[in-house]
């Protein structure tokens, strides 16, 4: 890509990104350039296949769960795909997150105290449900339920790393 090509698709996604600075911008083009060009398929004059972000999340967040590498963070929870986070799944989600104590107290009554905090918490159109609307409007309300129901993005440790890394290598590009 040329420098004139470069600055031109800068200064047009920078006026839209409010995360990101003009710099973090141009880095993020020049890393995603560097996956296309490792990509090795015939699409990689448009972008890079799965294989290649499976490869990138796995090599550079150490992420290896099939479920979460192959969706969002809504339909990593959303289990059956209806387009709702049922009770149900939370209460899976919930369960296989949480570390099992040894106690006399059932177990599932605590994870079900804990989705009716959740749903009392994200659920604002009240129909015991999560749409993504619901679940939208909770995460940006309160960030730190993105992850309500378990992890669904690489840890803080990883996330670091890897931005450190990708935008000291492609500032030398």
């Amino acid at each position: 890509m040329s420098r004139r090509r470069l600055q031109q698709l800068v200064d047009s996604l920078g006026r839209s990104a409010r995360h990101f600075n003009k710099n973090e911008v141009e880095c993020l083009i020049k890393l995603f350039n560097t996956l296309v060009a490792d990509s090795n398929n015939r699409f990689a004059t448009v972008g890079f296949d799965r294989n290649v972000f499976r490869d990138t999340l796995h090599s550079a967040f150490g992420m290896t769960d099939d479920v979460l590498m192959d969706r969002d963070c809504f339909e990593v929870y959303d289990l059956n795909g209806d387009g709702y986070i049922s009770r149900e799944e939370m209460f899976q989600m919930l369960k296989n997150s949480l570390l099992k104590q040894p106690s006399e107290e059932d177990p599932d009554e605590g994870i079900k105290d804990l989705v009716d905090i959740a749903l009392k918490k994200m659920d604002y159109d009240h129909d015991g449900k999560l749409s993504f609307m619901d679940f939208e409007k909770a995460v940006k309300d309160e960030n730190l339920l993105l992850e309500a129901f378990g992890p669904c993005l690489p840890d803080l440790k990883s996330s670091m790393a890897f931005e450190q890394k990708t935008f000291r290598e492609t500032r030398k590009l």
